[in-house]
C-alpha cells in the first residue's frame, strides 16, 4: 500500500520519523524527499496523491492553517481509492488543537495522538497497525 503523509514544512522531522517507522513495516511511503531539484513540487504532489491509497495526516495547528494540507485533505476524503485509509494523527496535547479548525469529517473520524515529540514510538506503531488492518 502506498501511503502520503500530509503535514506542514514546519512538521517535517516528524513527518520523516512517520515515513521511515511506516516504510520499517513494509509500506511504500511517499514522501517531498522524492523531490529533485528543478522538479515542480505542486505536480509531484499532485502524482504522489494519484498514486496513494492511504494519508496519513500529521494535525498540528500550523497543519490546520495550512491550505495545502486542508487541499491534500479533501482530495483523499473525495477518493474511492483511500476509503477508510485516511489516519487522523493529532501531534501534542489535544488541548492545544481547538476542535473547531479540526475539519469536520476528521472530527469523527477516529484519530491517534503523538503526545510530545520524542515520544512517537509507540503512535507510529499504532499508525502502522491501522494501516494494516484497512489494508
Amino acid at each position: 500500500m502506498k501511503v502520503f503523509i500530509s503535514h506542514t514544512q514546519k512538521d517535517m522531522t516528524l513527518a520523516r520519523k512517520v515515513a521511515s517507522g511506516l516504510k520499517a513495516c513494509g509500506f511504500d511511503v511517499w514522501d517531498d524527499t522524492k523531490i529533485l531539484p528543478g522538479q515542480n513540487w505542486a505536480e509531484e504532489i499532485a502524482k504522489a496523491l494519484r498514486e496513494s491509497e492511504a494519508m496519513v495526516v500529521l494535525l498540528t495547528p500550523d497543519a490546520l492553517s495550512s491550505r495545502f494540507v486542508q487541499s491534500e485533505i479533501s482530495y483523499a476524503l473525495g477518493q474511492v481509492s483511500y476509503g477508510h485509509r485516511v489516519i487522523p494523527v493529532f501531534v501534542g496535547s489535544p488541548d492545544q488543537i481547538p476542535e473547531e479548525q479540526i475539519p469536520w469529517i476528521l472530527r469523527r473520524l477516529k484519530g491517534i495522538v503523538l503526545p510530545e515529540p520524542g515520544q512517537d514510538e509507540e503512535g507510529i506503531a499504532q499508525i502502522a497497525s491501522a494501516l494494516k488492518q484497512v489494508a
